[in-house]
């Protein structure tokens, strides 16, 4: 499965440098999806980001726009999971699929219940919390003005830390 991730992200990857006109809506949209609870297991988001940092570098776009885009893909994503947990709660874990992967919702709640709006802020970059915790949140009732501060902020600080070491790489 390694594998197919891997090759997923270079042939991402690929795509992007060969279309340089679509990467502002491709990492919008990919940004989105992995914060969106369940699908993030399965989109390796953060080599693909990695990957779109050193274009940036490279000259191939504008580092503004692709970073614009990160951050509002993972700040809306996030808002989509906190106001799915806020609506459906407990009933999103009666599908089977779900049902499989408790374990990871008992540990995002666990961190969750310790750590409050910090958890939001540090699950960012923990691939299989990134999406869960904001979940949590809803299903624990968090205040929204807590998770909104503390997700924007993430995001924007998530968008920075993949963006800009390929963007440092290549200045001179």
């Amino acid at each position: 499965m390694l594998s197919t991730l891997s090759n997923f992200a270079e042939q991402a990857t690929t795509l992007i440098s060969a279309h340089p006109q679509w990467v502002t809506p491709a990492v919008f949209a990919l940004c989105l999806v992995e914060s969106l609870p369940f699908l993030a297991l399965i989109i390796p988001g953060t080599a693909i980001l990695l990957s779109v940092g050193a274009l940036v570098g490279a000259g191939e776009m504008d580092l503004l726009p692709v970073w614009l885009a990160v951050t509002l893909g993972a700040g809306i994503g996030n808002a989509i999971s906190f106001y799915l947990g806020q609506r459906y709660g407990g009933n999103l874990f009666h599908f089977e699929w779900a049902r499989k992967r408790l374990h990871l919702y008992a540990k995002a709640q666990a961190f969750f219940a310790r750590w409050g709006w910090f958890s939001i802020v540090a699950c960012r970059f923990v691939g299989p919390l990134r999406s869960t915790v904001p979940l949590i949140a809803g299903t624990c009732a968090m205040s929204p003005v807590s998770f909104h501060i503390s997700s924007w902020a993430s995001a924007a600080l998530w968008a920075s830390v993949l963006l800009l070491p390929g963007w440092f790489s290549f200045q001179p």
